[in-house]
């Protein structure tokens, strides 16, 4: 015996669909509806038939076995077996994340075959696995940021035990995993909760499509929906955080906003767990109230993805100043950035032609997720490319540096640790012909708008393109792979030895800089990183106890006039002099 339930306001007539049979369903008060079905359980394929309609997957549903145009299937929770009883969570300060697509992480594709790649990323010492959603989307590829079943893991991955298996497995390694989930709107193909109820508002998105409604009328039932997901997430999936995407882009005018409510209940099942749960929030508003407590106006979100931190690094280190990364590279808005992680801090923003952000006063160094590259950041450019691509290795291992010695939480990209040249591109599998067409000339004509030419985007469509994204791991058995793989291992050591590197407060971050002759300097406390941007090599001058703990390159050396630094390179020290000079 079996109960189902569907919350669907707009029809006035439902049935549950259960196999061949067709059993009407008895309003259950506040547009909901229910009826119970004998032989129905675990393993049982349902759907539900709104006015006498074609069936519809559960807006709920746990499994899509058949994709998102097919019957749901009844999921019990409880029937996996875990072996994590001992985990108590990893917290997010001090923690080093690791972003991985699924899809293009392993040969396989699967959440099963990522699980042979967690000894390398507890060896390279990540300590959370961030990953792309896995919410059902149209196809067997892509990004996931279009998902329309929220409730059930993506079939093509392995579905509900294939990500339980690889949560499990990961806690087993002392990793803590993160879902990125998506709550400001849902993809166009399969998307059958209009049929339902009042799920979007009329307002459009930048992708084209509804933002969820979280604020109109029937927005109870909506927030609801939102708040059960991501609660399913950390409970019945054993997750440890949450990655919220594009949290600007959420209309919500709510006298308590949505990621604020969800902030409420994730601490409140933390509390019952008994084990850290977070939030990390992407926005492109630079407005600290994301981020402050509750306590403080805020929302209390743990962290703010700030994609600023990399654009003033990117565009330094290759020179590129296209789209919006054309506020970007002197070295003083690099400097700033590596000091507060946001640049635009109510200052003039020349790409938007006005004033953006807040200062992050009082904010800390852990309340901001940064990275060097990341699935945006790489997939939005039209070939993909990666650092690799664009930088010298010496500049990468510069980028590195600043990185994983900064005061904010640092996030890598799959392979970003030992270079891979396999590139991540765009890549979709929509079975509506017109949407796939449409979906390819939208990338073209996006592109072109940010000043790339349409003549080098490749079609999302075409599974090369999906092919070309998979990492190559054969490549880390190759020198030159192999020693950036080493320089982040003993980068990410270091943060582990030193305090001062996890230290989050921003006021003990100090910055010096040159930009004609284009040396940098952060000190963190005792710790000082040093950075040859220039062309001509430089001496720093640093006193007689200063203790080299790590450097880029071996030709860097110590003498007694001080440090020298061939181009692009990068030298962290302990107990440096407070003064730099240039030395021809």
């Amino acid at each position: 015996m079996h109960e189902f339930r569907v919350w669907a306001p707009r029809p006035k007539r439902v049935e549950a669909v259960v196999g061949e049979r067709r059993m009407p369903m008895r309003p259950a008060g506040g547009g909901w509806w229910a009826c119970r079905a004998d032989r129905a359980g675990p393993g049982s394929d349902y759907a539900f038939s709104l006015d006498g309609g074609p069936s519809r997957p559960d807006p709920r549903s746990a499994f899509q076995p058949q994709g998102v145009h097919g019957p749901s299937q009844v999921v019990d929770h409880a029937s996996f077996t875990w072996h994590d009883s001992g985990w108590r969570g990893v917290p997010l300060p001090g923690s080093v994340l690791y972003e991985c697509h699924v899809g293009t992480f392993s040969a396989e594709g699967t959440f099963d075959g990522a699980i042979q790649h967690l000894r390398h990323l507890a060896d390279l010492g990540a300590d959370i696995i961030e990953l792309l959603p896995v919410a059902e989307f149209a196809g067997r590829r892509g990004w996931g940021y279009d998902g329309v079943d929220l409730f059930a893991p993506h079939r093509a991955y392995g579905g509900p035990e294939g990500l339980k298996r690889l949560i499990d497995a990961a806690h087993a390694h002392g990793l803590g995993v993160v879902m990125d989930v998506v709550y400001n709107h849902l993809g166009p193909e399969g998307n059958y909760l209009p049929e339902f109820g009042p799920y979007f508002s009329a307002h459009q998105t930048q992708w084209g499509s509804p933002p969820v409604n979280f604020d109109g009328p029937g927005s109870d039932e909506v927030r609801r929906f939102v708040i059960d997901n991501a609660l399913m997430w950390l409970r019945d999936y054993h997750c440890d955080g949450l990655r919220i995407d594009a949290v600007h882009a959420i209309a919500d005018q709510s006298a308590t906003h949505i990621l604020e409510a969800l902030a409420v209940e994730v601490d409140a099942l933390a509390a019952h767990l008994r084990r850290p749960l977070f939030l990390i929030a992407e926005s492109d508003l630079n407005d600290p109230r994301l981020v402050r407590s509750r306590d403080a106006g805020g929302y209390g979100i743990d962290a703010a993805w700030a994609d600023e931190w990399h654009h003033a690094l990117h565009a330094t280190l290759t020179g590129e100043a296209t789209g919006d990364e054309g506020d970007y590279g002197p070295l003083p808005v690099l400097a700033k950035a590596l000091r507060q992680a946001w640049v635009y801090d109510g200052t003039y923003s020349p790409y938007r032609q006005r004033i953006h952000g807040r200062p992050p006063t009082g904010l800390s160094g852990r309340q901001f997720v940064v990275s060097t590259q990341n699935h945006d950041q790489v997939g939005n450019r039209a070939l993909g490319e990666r650092s690799g691509a664009l930088m010298s290795e010496g500049r990468l291992k510069v980028a590195a540096a600043l990185l994983l010695t900064s005061p904010f939480v640092p996030l890598l990209f799959q392979g970003e640790e030992w270079g891979a040249t396999t590139p991540f591109q765009y890549f979709t599998d929509h079975q509506d012909p017109d949407l796939g067409r449409a979906v390819s000339e939208g990338r073209r004509h996006q592109l072109s708008a940010l000043g790339q030419d349409q003549g080098d985007v490749p079609d999302p469509q075409d599974p090369a393109v999906f092919e070309r994204s998979r990492l190559d791991w054969a490549e880390l058995r190759k020198d030159h792979h192999a020693g950036l793989l080493a320089w982040h291992r003993r980068l990410i050591a270091l943060r582990r030895q030193m305090p001062a590197l996890t230290d989050p407060r921003l006021d003990r971050t100090k910055t010096e800089y040159d930009q004609e002759t284009r040396w940098l300097i952060v000190r963190r406390g005792p710790v000082t990183v040093a950075a040859n941007l220039g062309t001509r090599t430089w001496t720093f001058a640093v006193g007689p106890e200063a203790a080299l703990l790590a450097t880029s390159d071996p030709k860097i050396k110590q003498t007694r006039k001080g440090l020298v630094l061939p181009p692009d390179t990068v030298a962290i020290l302990a107990g440096a002099a407070m003064r730099a000079a240039v030395k021809p």
